[in-house]
C-alpha cells in the first residue's frame, strides 16, 4: 500500500512537472523594454487614445503576470545584473555582466564563492552551441551597453567596453542591429571579414536590403540611435523595422533562432524624466512588439517572453504640483505633451544652433510653449553645456535639465527619481501552443523558461563549466604565462613540447604554432584575480 501511495505521489509530481513545462519550440525571442515601469504603459495608451492612434497598446492582449527583478544583493538593480538573471539565471551585483558575483554581508540569496568571477553561460550561447541556431540582438543604444552585453559577453565592469565589444564581435552573431560605429575596432572589422560578417555603418538602405545568406552587422550613430521622436526615417531605422529584417534573416535558419530585442531608450528618456520621450520611446518598442507577434502567430513555432529588466523614476500621470490632478480632463492631462515634437535631447541640439533672438520661437514651434522670459534666461545660461552622461540628465543643472524642467512644468507627470526603482514589472508572454509563463515570477524564472522553450538539456551551469574553466586548472602541470604587453589584451602562453598555444583575451580566436582556429566560444580574462576562462578541453589541442 505504501508503494502504491509513494508511485501515485511520484506520478503527480511528474504530472504537475510536466504541465509546467513548455512545449519546445523553434525560435524564440525576448523583448526587454529597458527601465519601463507600470506606469509607462497606462501613459502610453491614454497618448495613444488622445491622439487617436488606437485605443490599445500591441502587448496588450499578451500581459500574463508580473516579474520581481533584482540584483543578488539588493532590491533594485540596474540593467546589467538585471537582465544578466534574464539571460543566465545567474543573480548578481551591479555592474556585472553574465558573471558569477562576489558574495557580500547584503546578499538576498546565497552566493557560491567557488565561482566567484567565473563567467556565467548565457542563453543566447546555449541555444548556438548545443542546439545550433541563429543568434541576433537588436538594440537601439550601443552594441555594448549592459542589456546587449548580458546576452552575448561577460565581465565584472559593465561600462568596459574594451572587454565586453570584441566579445560580441567574436560571438559570431548573425544579426546584430544597433548603434555604436566608433566603438567598432580595426581587429573586429578584420574578423568580420575572416568570418563573412557584412559590416555597415549608417546604412539603412543596405540593411532593409540585405538579401544573403551570411552575417550582418548594422550600427548607427557613433553611440546610440537617437530618440525614436528625434529619428531621421530616411537615415535611422526605428526599432520595429530592425526587429522585422532581424527575423527575416534569421528565419533562415532551419535549426530556429534566438533574439533579443531592447527598448534601450526608454531606460534613458526616464532618467532624464522627459514625459514625451519615454511615451514615444516605449511606442516604438510597442511597434516593434506588434511585429514580432505578428510574425509568431503567422510562424507557429515561436515562443515570445516580454518584460522590463528594471522600474525607473518612479513616472506617474498625476502628480501633487497640480493641484485637482485627479480631476482634470484627458486634454488636460496629455494636450500639452502631445505637442512636444523632440526629446529634450532634441531640443537642445537643435536651441545650440539657434540665435538668442531666435529662442523663443524656435522652443514654440516643437513645443507649444511660450517661454517666459525667466525660462529664457535659464536656456541661456546654460546654453553651451550639454550632458553626455545619460544617466545624469534629470539630476544635473544643464541645459537639458533646464528644458525637461520646462516641459514638466506644462504637464502633470511626477517622478520619484532620476534613477532606478524596485517595483513589480509586467510580463507578457506568447506560446503557440498556449504555455506561457503566467503570474507572478522573479527574474531568474524568465531564464528557466527560455531554457525549457527552446528545448535545451545541458544545464547552463555545466555549459559554463565546460566553457570557461580556469587557466590554471585547464593547463595544470604545463608551463604557461601571461603576455600583458597589451594590458587591454593580455595573452596567454601555452608550451608543450614543440607545441605553442596562444589565447587572446576576449576572443574566440586562438592560435596553435602561429596558425589561428576557432574556440567556438569567447575567452574572457579578468584582472582581479588574473585568470583566463576558457573552455575545458583546450589542452586537448597540445
Amino acid at each position: 500500500m505504501m508503494k502504491l501511495r509513494l508511485f501515485l505521489c511520484l506520478l503527480l509530481v511528474s504530472i504537475i512537472a510536466a504541465a509546467q513545462t513548455p512545449q519546445t519550440v523553434k525560435n524564440v525571442i525576448i523583448m526587454i523594454p529597458d527601465g519601463t515601469s507600470i506606469g509607462v504603459y497606462s501613459a502610453a495608451r491614454w497618448y495613444k487614445y488622445y491622439n487617436k492612434m488606437g485605443e490599445s497598446l500591441n502587448i496588450d492582449p499578451f500581459i500574463s503576470g508580473t516579474v520581481t527583478s533584482h540584483s543578488s544583493n539588493a532590491p533594485i538593480g540596474d540593467s546589467a545584473p538585471t537582465s544578466s538573471a534574464y539571460a543566465t539565471g545567474v543573480l548578481s551585483q551591479t555592474g556585472n555582466v553574465a558573471i558569477h558575483p562576489v558574495a557580500t554581508e547584503n546578499d538576498i540569496y546565497p552566493v557560491d564563492t567557488t565561482r566567484t568571477y567565473q563567467p556565467a553561460a548565457t542563453i543566447l550561447e546555449a541555444m548556438k552551441i548545443e542546439k545550433g541556431k541563429a543568434t541576433g540582438l537588436v538594440v537601439t543604444c550601443e552594441f555594448p551597453h549592459a542589456t546587449p552585453a548580458d546576452f552575448s559577453s561577460h565581465y565584472y565592469n559593465r561600462g568596459n567596453y574594451k572587454a565586453i565589444a570584441p566579445q560580441i564581435a567574436y560571438q559570431n552573431l548573425d544579426v546584430l542591429f544597433g548603434g555604436g560605429t566608433s566603438i567598432v575596432t580595426e581587429d573586429m572589422e578584420n574578423h568580420f571579414k575572416n568570418n563573412g560578417t557584412t559590416y555597415l555603418q549608417n546604412d539603412k538602405n543596405g540593411m532593409l536590403n540585405y538579401d544573403k545568406n551570411g552575417k550582418i552587422w548594422a550600427l548607427f550613430g557613433e553611440k546610440a540611435l537617437p530618440y525614436d521622436l528625434d529619428r531621421n526615417p530616411e537615415k535611422v531605422p526605428s526599432i520595429a523595422e530592425m526587429t522585422s529584417k532581424a527575423i527575416e534573416i534569421l528565419s533562415k535558419d532551419e535549426d530556429g533562432f534566438f533574439l533579443m530585442v531592447e527598448g534601450s531608450q526608454v531606460d534613458w528618456a526616464a532618467h532624464a524624466n522627459d514625459p514625451a520621450a519615454i511615451i514615444t520611446e516605449f511606442l516604438a518598442f510597442d511597434e516593434a512588439v506588434g511585429k514580432v507577434m505578428e510574425f509568431a502567430k503567422k510562424n507557429g513555432e515561436t515562443a515570445v517572453i516580454i518584460a522590463s529588466d528594471h522600474g525607473n523614476s518612479g513616472f506617474t500621470i498625476g502628480t501633487s504640483k497640480c493641484s485637482g490632478y485627479d480631476k482634470l480632463s484627458i486634454d488636460q492631462l496629455f494636450g500639452n505633451v502631445s505637442q512636444y515634437k523632440l526629446s529634450a535631447n532634441g531640443i537642445e541640439s537643435m536651441l545650440l544652433k539657434t540665435k538668442p533672438e531666435n529662442i523663443k520661437s524656435e522652443f514654440k514651434k516643437y513645443t507649444g510653449i511660450d517661454l517666459t522670459d525667466e525660462e529664457l534666461q535659464q536656456l541661456l545660461s546654460s546654453s553651451n553645456y550639454k550632458e553626455g552622461d545619460y544617466t545624469k540628465v534629470g539630476t544635473t543643472q544643464n541645459m537639458v535639465h533646464t528644458i525637461v524642467s520646462i516641459l514638466n512644468s506644462r504637464t502633470c507627470f511626477g517622478y520619484t527619481t532620476g534613477g532606478h526603482t524596485g517595483e513589480e514589472l509586467i510580463l507578457s508572454s506568447y506560446h503557440p501552443q498556449g504555455d506561457v509563463l503566467k503570474g507572478h515570477v522573479r527574474n531568474v524564472d524568465l531564464n528557466k523558461y527560455l531554457f525549457n522553450v527552446g528545448g535545451l538539456q545541458k544545464p547552463l551551469q555545466q555549459l559554463s563549466d565546460e566553457l570557461f574553466a580556469k587557466h590554471s586548472e585547464v593547463f595544470n602541470g604545463m608551463k604557461y604565462s601571461i603576455d600583458k604587453q597589451n594590458p587591454d589584451f593580455p595573452v596567454l602562453i601555452v608550451k608543450k613540447g614543440k607545441k605553442t598555444l596562444e589565447v587572446k583575451a576576449f576572443s574566440s580566436v586562438a592560435k596553435l604554432n602561429g596558425k589561428p582556429f576557432d574556440l567556438g566560444s569567447v575567452v574572457v580574462y579578468i584582472d582581479k584575480n588574473n585568470t583566463f576562462y576558457l573552455p575545458a578541453n583546450l589542452a586537448d589541442r597540445l
